[in-house]
């Protein structure tokens, strides 16, 4: 079982589980869903009462904008638990949709407070992972605010490069992006024809190969400089915690 489970490979990149950790981890996937690619798991202002982690699948979160547009804010990937942001709040910040067929399990508030009152090091990487997305998340306003089209998508992939290593889902410098370009560019505040004319001038410069789902990154450093991706955000655990 923990060897095929996502989160608890996530959770291992922070840092070392024990058996009891693993159990508790395995507790908050007990109930699977197969849930269908574009279907939503909850609509912004939904009452929040519950988390999910997702098993398999990639999803996001959205807001619906005035103008009929919709803004991508966070790429949710395996592994990841989906709705700590709003563990202070009784209404959902945004929605979240699959963006692919996929497994997710929900788990009541009340559960994670029995993680933290059992385990000092779940606790602690609880903690780290939401740093980490706040971390990320800020790193995405700057790109937004500040960076081209250009820098803006290298950012984005190579974010997603960075990410999948952590759950062991990297096939060498291959990965498998199921993002649309309509996906991208709402996420990046860009239109479809300008995410396509990008990634063709990424394929004509052999910073990415793209065919179907699958991005190849011939040189992923080359990628990093193009997107100005801080270093700071590929250092993060907890061992720094308990070791001085």
């Amino acid at each position: 079982m923990s060897q095929d489970s996502c989160i608890i490979c996530h959770f291992k990149h922070y840092g070392e589980l024990s058996d009891n950790d693993e159990a508790l981890l395995a507790e908050l996937e007990q109930s699977p869903t197969e849930i269908k690619g574009d279907q939503i798991l909850w609509q912004e202002g939904d009452v929040a009462r519950e988390f999910c982690t997702l098993s398999k699948g990639w999803a996001y979160s959205f807001r619906h904008m005035e103008d009929g547009s919709r803004q991508i804010l966070e790429i949710y990937l395996p592994g990841d638990i989906i709705g700590l942001r709003e563990f202070a709040f009784k209404e959902r910040l945004t929605g979240v949709a699959m963006l692919e067929d996929g497994v997710v399990c929900h788990f009541p508030h009340r559960r994670l407070i029995n993680v933290f009152r059992e385990s000092l090091t779940l606790s602690a990487i609880f903690f780290a992972i939401s740093s980490h997305q706040q971390a990320l998340l800020t790193e995405r306003l700057v790109n937004l605010a500040r960076r081209s089209a250009r820098q803006r998508l290298a950012h984005l992939i190579y974010e997603m490069y960075v990410r999948l290593e952590r759950t062991k889902a990297r096939d060498g410098n291959s990965i498998r992006l199921p993002l649309s370009q309509q996906h991208l560019g709402d996420a990046l505040g860009l239109s479809s024809v300008h995410v396509s004319r990008t990634l063709t001038a990424f394929r004509e410069e052999g910073l990415l190969l793209r065919s179907r789902q699958r991005v190849e990154l011939p040189d992923p450093e080359a990628l990093a400089r193009e997107a100005e991706f801080g270093d700071a955000y590929l250092n993060d655990g907890i061992d720094h915690f308990f070791h001085h």
